[in-house]
């Protein structure tokens, strides 16, 4: 079937240089039938002439032509917004195609009377793909890094300066990895189904044994633990999955990253040395940060970090306005922390971890919630749909 310049319904930029490419391979298709075409000895000069012509009109004719055909169905019907840049495109496309289709109608013109061998000296032509490749490649964008790839980025990279590794686990977990070594107890809410996400047909299994998609990155911790003796030092970031309803503020599917460090004498001062430098080398050396008494089931005692508002500066407000992000506080609250759960420890007890001799400090953030306080976005999902005019200011 004869190839015609479709109607676009995507002006994503995507969906524009798939558009392009398509039209151009059509070109390279129809050069490369054209040339076997003219080739023919049987034809007489006239039927080359009319071959060539008809070849011509298709593709440059003023009313029907194809290259018409792309302002009339791109550009014309084309969103205010992506006018400009499908206007650009498809002058990219005359000003380098049009030339070149007007030279190659000339070489094969029987009225200039060149052998077949002369036709081929001007023109490359693969036989067995039938494409022309002396046509010029689609020019593609140069990609950049996701905001939460590169917040991930920046986040390991102050704790790899500290000496900290990287470590990376399962998303499909089991309940004892993600739950029981972890001290959750066996009525933990979080168990339940309306919190967690379980992989069906695992109710005939032992608790223990039942699969589901991670929670958090915490299980990374206890398999780290399982394969390497103490002193140890790593930071865990990773994909996360909970049972939460899509809106401005949640996700079923997020990101976290954690931290665990243990060796002899380590305290809660470390800690906190610890996190105060992570978050200066991150927001910037004025910030301070502020601990408050909380509760997680694998640390004792635990905390929440908060930091000077990054944005209103710990004011409050932003000029006359209120501070949106910090809700008027001045403090913004970043991850969880505390001192590694002697409970946790005895899971891991017989490769070196004896909660009598050795103590540690773990923590965890939300990489997406940092990345929105970052680049001020006021919708989570914007992140995940992958809406490459949002994503090309992040570039």
């Amino acid at each position: 079937m004869a190839y015609t310049v479709p109607k676009l319904t995507d002006y994503s930029v995507a969906a524009l240089e798939d558009a392009v490419s398509e039209f151009r391979l059509a070109l390279n298709a129809e050069r490369s039938k054209i040339v076997h075409e003219v080739n023919d000895p049987a034809l007489t000069p006239a039927v080359r002439q009319d071959l060539l012509k008809k070849f011509r009109d298709r593709w440059l004719g003023r009313k029907s032509g194809l290259f018409g055909h792309l302002n009339d169905l791109w550009l014309k019907n084309a969103p205010p917004d992506s006018k400009k840049q499908v206007g650009q495109l498809i002058n990219q496309v005359k000003q380098t195609d049009l030339p070149q289709i007007e030279q190659f109608v000339k070489f094969l013109d029987p009225t200039a009377r060149q052998s077949s061998d002369d036709i081929r000296s001007h023109l490359v032509i693969d036989d067995e793909s039938e494409v022309d490749i002396t046509l010029p490649g689609v020019k593609r964008a140069i990609g950049a890094e996701h905001p939460v790839v590169k917040t991930t980025n920046e986040i390991v990279s102050v704790f790899q300066k500290l000496g900290y590794s990287v470590a990376e686990g399962p998303v499909v977990e089991t309940d004892y990895y993600n739950f029981e070594a972890l001290n959750f107890p066996p009525n933990h809410p979080a168990r339940d189904t309306q919190d967690t996400l379980f992989i069906a047909g695992q109710q005939a299994k032992p608790q223990r044994e039942r699969l589901l998609l991670r929670t958090h990155t915490s299980p990374v911790q206890i398999r780290t633990m399982e394969k390497m003796r103490p002193p140890i030092r790593i930071v865990i970031p990773g994909t996360v999955h909970r049972n939460d309803p899509p809106d401005a503020s949640h996700s079923p599917m997020f990101h976290q990253i954690e931290g665990l460090a243990v060796d002899t004498n380590i305290t809660f001062g470390d800690l906190k040395g610890t996190l105060d430098h992570a978050m200066k080398a991150l927001f910037g050396s004025s910030v301070k940060t502020h601990f408050r008494p909380s509760f997680f089931p694998f640390t004792e005692p635990s905390a929440e970090l908060y930091v000077t508002c990054f944005i209103c500066g710990g004011s409050g407000k932003r000029g006359a306005d209120p501070c949106r992000p910090c809700k008027q506080t001045g403090w913004i609250e970043v991850l969880g922390c505390g001192m590694v759960d002697p409970n946790v420890f005895e899971f891991v007890k017989d490769n070196g971890y004896d909660p009598k001799k050795v103590s540690g400090f773990a923590f965890g953030m939300g990489v997406d919630r940092l990345a929105l306080l970052k680049y001020g976005v006021d919708d989570l999902q914007y992140f995940f749909q992958g809406d490459v005019r949002f994503l090309q200011q992040f570039g």
